[in-house]
């Protein structure tokens, strides 16, 4: 029987994250899209990251850049010695 759970294995969190590692210049509106939340979670999640060292936005004419720190440790005590950058490096191929 294959039905499908109503849980992912990836946050929000990462989910953005995802999308950002694949679209640098990727819009907010976009990003809540694809992920399935609204644009006001979408940018709160992008200030949870930008306000933890994850992420860094810079301004580009009308649009934001982000540029992510792949050298970021993982939050959770079970993965401190892994960073982000692994996770999207398996995850953006």
């Amino acid at each position: 029987m294959d039905t499908v759970p109503d849980w992912t294995f990836l946050t929000n969190h990462a989910h953005v994250l995802l999308c950002i590692a694949r679209d640098p210049g990727i819009r907010l509106r976009d990003v809540a899209h694809h992920v399935g939340i609204t644009e006001r979670a979408a940018q709160r999640i992008v200030a949870d990251l930008t306000t933890t060292g994850y992420l860094t936005v810079a301004r580009e004419g009308r649009r934001n850049h982000y540029q992510l720190n792949p050298a970021r440790p993982l939050r959770h005590p079970l993965e401190r010695d892994h960073h982000i950058g692994e996770i999207l490096a398996i995850l953006t191929e």
